[in-house]
């Protein structure tokens, strides 16, 4: 079934999807969906410029001369550790995601992890020691899965349905705009010959997390939400006025809102909302496991090499002059954020499994054709003479990488996940994705700089294997997501009678014009003739 991409036996009738595509106004020409989508880049889209410039600026700071001295130039385990912190902190705060969320909802959630990041930050620029360093990362990253589950869910649940893949795609591409930040920073501060070197970027962290805080509450509240906390008049005003600009009457707004009405209504009558649910029926499992793999295979792809150890790859060729590295580190970077930004706006062309596939292809010869030109270059140069082309070879490699990584595992993981899970588990699904993520991106954190120190090319024939297990697990095991709403695959792996359910209610209003019931505590599935258009604004 995964395998021929069939479509799965619980995909419901698209209806809110047809009756989205023939609105031919596009998104800039709506003042209140054009004012939604700027606020969401500095509230949602920034979360990922704290992950981003994280990663690049502990990759740049190893480069800092002072940084080096003050911390007495971290080898092997430390040296892990203090880049792994960040995941560790991570992994910490992910049992307390989904209630988090469920209690207070997506903004207060992204005000909260935002406010423990700056505290992280702050202590991270005073630390006195590497043990105060690690502690301030630990900090750091406790923060951030909060904030990225909820932001991720939010931006997935405000869009309207024609942008919301593109939304939840350029979510991630921020990342890059962090790390070209960060290596911008450090580059510039490389040269400073005290400690203010590395406190300057370190304090700098805190800065998109002060930019959210201030500004995410000037967003409205995820409708799926409200109508979760029987805050139905609210969630259909959200509706009404981002999706169709203020207008009750819209025929699109009360099929939307049927749906989710309907939809949220059936999930929750199935639901414990504990995270024992994610283990409770054979597509929930099946769920569970594609999100566990799919946290494993984005930071098992090799990418964490790049982004944390560049710096050593480099001195593995010979590459050993500060100044050419971090060249290298801001031009990498730059060239991650064209690519995933390109790829972004590919995701409403292409199906997911077909984007997936390539990208685990495309990393698998690119790995490949790496370990052989590596092998060539330090051999070169181990016996005294230098192979230009293979550390060119080399180098090109690390930037043919990006563009083959971010088809899939940078434009679609939060796209996909948020399409993949069902409301009603949403938040718990994409902090088990976070888990895994976190633990992986721990663990090859860790290890990258004993398996180079220790196997020096050859460590980068592990990746090549798991690269090469990472396709065939998309193959047998994703399923096709494309061209449907989050309440149309709500059942994608369940009983289609639940799909047509929802169905059923969207038919009510669409053919029979009936209108959605907005009143409290109404039953799932009910619609009743109401006068909307006379309730206040």
């Amino acid at each position: 079934m995964g395998g021929t991409g069939a479509t799965e036996s619980g995909a419901s009738d698209p209806i809110i999807t047809r009756l989205a595509n023939e609105d031919k106004v596009r998104w800039y020409r709506k003042p209140n969906l054009r004012y939604l989508y700027f606020l969401l880049f500095p509230t949602c889209m920034g979360i990922e410029l704290t992950s981003g410039f994280d990663s690049q600026m502990i990759n740049a700071l190893q480069i800092v001369p002072s940084w080096i001295s003050f911390f007495g130039n971290p080898q092997g385990s430390l040296k892990g550790i203090i880049a792994a912190a960040y995941s560790l902190g991570a992994i910490l705060s992910l049992p307390f995601i989904g209630v988090i969320n469920d209690k207070f909802g997506r903004r207060w959630s992204v005000f909260g992890g935002s406010g423990i990041m700056v505290i992280g930050a702050l202590i991270q620029g005073f630390s006195v020691n590497a043990g105060m360093y690690i502690v301030a990362r630990l900090i750091l990253g406790f923060g951030i899965p909060t904030c990225i589950v909820s932001a991720s869910s939010l931006i997935g649940e405000l869009a309207y349905p024609k942008e919301r893949p593109v939304l939840t795609s350029l979510f991630n591409v921020a990342y890059f705009v962090g790390q070209i930040t960060a290596a911008a920073i450090c580059f510039g501060t490389n040269n400073i010959a005290t400690n203010m070197a590395w406190k300057i970027p370190s304090w700098l962290q805190m800065c998109p997390s002060l930019v959210q805080m201030a500004f995410v509450f000037l967003l409205p509240e995820s409708p799926r939400w409200l109508v979760q906390h029987d805050r139905v008049e609210e969630a259909y005003d959200v509706l009404a006025k981002y999706h169709a600009e203020g207008n009750r009457e819209s025929e699109f707004v009360k099929a939307e809102f049927a749906q989710i009405q309907t939809t949220i209504n059936i999930e929750l009558e199935h639901s414990k909302k504990s995270w024992a649910d994610l283990v409770a029926t054979a597509g929930m499992r099946r769920r569970m496991l594609i999100s566990c793999m799919l946290g494993l295979f984005t930071q098992w792809s090799g990418n964490t090499l790049i982004s944390y150890y560049l710096g050593d790859l480099l001195a593995m060729i010979g590459k050993n002059d500060s100044v050419f590295k971090q060249q290298i580190n801001v031009a990498s970077s730059c060239w991650q954020l064209v690519c995933g930004t390109f790829v972004a706006f590919l995701v409403t062309k292409f199906k997911r499994r077909q984007m997936y596939l390539a990208c685990t292809i495309s990393l698998l010869c690119v790995y490949i054709s790496w370990t052989i030109s590596m092998e060539r270059a330090i051999v070169g140069k181990e016996s005294g003479h230098p192979n230009n082309s293979a550390n060119v070879a080399t180098i090109f490699w690390i930037f043919a990488y990006s563009p083959c990584y971010n088809i899939g595992y940078n434009a679609l993981t939060y796209t996909y996940l948020v399409e993949l899970w069902p409301y009603a588990e949403r938040s718990r699904g994409i902090a088990f994705f976070q888990l895994f993520g976190r633990l992986a991106g721990f663990f090859t954190t860790f290890v990258n700089p004993i398996g180079l120190a220790n196997a020096s090319w050859r460590y980068l024939i592990s990746y090549c294997c798991f690269l090469a297990f990472e396709i065939t697990f998309v193959y047998f095991m994703f399923p096709e997501t494309f061209g449907r709403t989050l309440e149309e695959l709500a059942f994608l792996f369940e009983d289609k009678a639940l799909a047509d359910e929802a169905v059923h209610a969207v038919e009510k209003v669409v053919v029979h014009h009936e209108e959605p019931a907005i009143s409290k505590g109404t039953p799932a599935g009910n619609i009743k003739t109401l006068e909307v258009g006379k309730q206040a604004a």
